[in-house]
């Protein structure tokens, strides 16, 4: 433990990152049962959230509920969701002698490693978010990552509370398979529904049978009310009447984070003053709709790392009257090496508007090419400009917004911590 919270302090002193991986990294080398021995000191239980996307502002969102509430959470709060981020994020609220004093930990875990962090860590909660196309060339078809869930949730004990989608049919059926008690959050909300199903679309097959589901409509991707025709297969039916549920933050997506925070901390005993008190004054995570004053002007950085989470953000841009928007694609391990990923985004919707479309980024010309294709005519009122350099680009759509309007920022993961650092002058990881 000394150890490790040697590095922390080195790390932070001379400001070469936040420390919420290395740390970890050297302690689980000393002590592989680490995971198990910290958490089984969590005190009241460790609630942890999976899914594709909406990960970090749902766990902000309960983190902060709870802490309303007086208790002492650990949260890996800067996005660390692999073990040797989860290991750190625990180690930080030890003492030298390694006791763990904290109520609650909510940890938010990569949807890959779920099934190798389950059984050490004996959750109290699972929050099981969204499953969809995400980084292919590491984790392969959402279909592939829920039975490797549904196999290991299933020998947990009966007290373990399952919370997942029900709006999802491969987690709504996920649900439906499980011995231990289930509560289910989803939309119940026909006005929001999309005009048609859109391009990236992932599961809407039954899960059950094979058979293409029938939808009344669908939300975002292939999130929606749903029956089988063939089996009988249907949308589990929410804890929570989501019309009853004001919203946090921009965008439906963020709808479900907050149906699925609010569910998990009515479980948890919390009163329900308290949770749409804190739903209202909520402030949002790094890069997720966070909004920044930057000489002057407004930025509003929307993480767009998948189809449907990018389809999502360009829906929120394209809702606004701004017409400045600057799109970071990069490539490292974070975001995955395959981008091919951006040919099922829906960019000419962002394209058929016209303003100014700066793009930039390691795979920059990949992302211009794209935008460039979805071009249908030559007379389109677009100002595409391509920057190599991400300081240029940045300081070019700064530029090209006028002072009453928002710059928005769509980039991917480990672009929006590059973003982050240049507006802000510090890094997150």
């Amino acid at each position: 433990m000394s150890v490790a919270k040697s590095v922390t302090f080195i790390v932070r002193s001379l400001r070469l990152g936040a420390a919420s991986v290395l740390p970890g990294s050297i302690a689980r080398r000393i002590e592989p049962r680490l995971l198990q021995l910290l958490s089984q000191q969590v005190k009241n239980g460790v609630i942890l959230i999976a899914g594709t996307n909406g990960k970090t502002t749902t766990a902000l969102l309960l983190c902060t509920i709870l802490e309303r509430k007086g208790f002492r959470v650990t949260h890996n709060s800067t996005g660390a969701n692999l073990e040797n981020g989860l290991m750190t994020a625990l180690l930080e609220s030890t003492n030298l002698l390694g006791t763990l004093n904290t109520d609650y930990a909510i940890l938010e875990v990569d949807e890959n490693i779920v099934p190798r962090v389950l059984t050490p860590l004996q959750p109290r909660i699972i929050l099981c978010l969204n499953l969809f196309r995400d980084q292919l060339d590491r984790y392969g078809e959402v279909d592939t990552i829920s039975k490797r869930w549904t196999k290991v949730i299933s020998t947990l004990p009966a007290e373990t509370v399952v919370i997942p989608n029900a709006d999802d049919p491969t987690l709504s059926n996920l649900g439906q398979q499980l011995p231990q008690r289930v509560l289910f959050f989803g939309l119940n909300e026909p006005e929001h529904y999309l005009e048609a199903i859109p391009h990236a679309v992932d599961s809407i097959y039954c899960p059950k049978c094979g058979h293409s589901l029938d939808y009344k409509g669908v939300y975002l991707s292939h999130l929606g009310d749903f029956t089988c025709p063939q089996c009988g297969f249907s949308k589990s039916k929410p804890t929570l009447e989501s019309s009853e549920w004001s919203q946090i933050l921009v965008g439906l997506y963020n709808k479900y984070n907050t149906l699925a925070a609010a569910t998990a901390a009515i479980e948890l005993g919390v009163d329900e003053v308290t949770i749409r008190d804190t739903i209202n004054t909520f402030q949002a995570a790094f890069g997720r709709a966070e909004d920044l004053v930057i000489n002057g002007k407004r930025v509003r950085i929307l993480l767009s790392k998948n189809p449907v989470g990018t389809n999502e953000t360009i829906r929120v841009v394209t809702q606004s009257t701004d017409k400045t928007t600057l799109l970071v694609l990069n490539d490292r391990t974070p975001d995955g090496t395959d981008v091919s990923w951006i040919w099922d985004v829906d960019t000419e919707k962002l394209v058929e508007r016209g303003g100014t479309l700066v793009v930039s980024g390691d795979r920059v010309y990949d992302m211009a090419l794209r935008l460039r294709y979805s071009q249908k005519s030559p007379e389109t009122n677009l100002n595409l400009i391509v920057e190599e350099d991400l300081r240029q680009a940045i300081a070019t759509a700064l530029e090209h917004t006028p002072e009453n309007e928002t710059l928005h920022i769509l980039p991917t993961y480990s672009a929006m911590l590059e973003v982050r650092e240049v507006l802000t002058g510090r890094k997150i990881l």
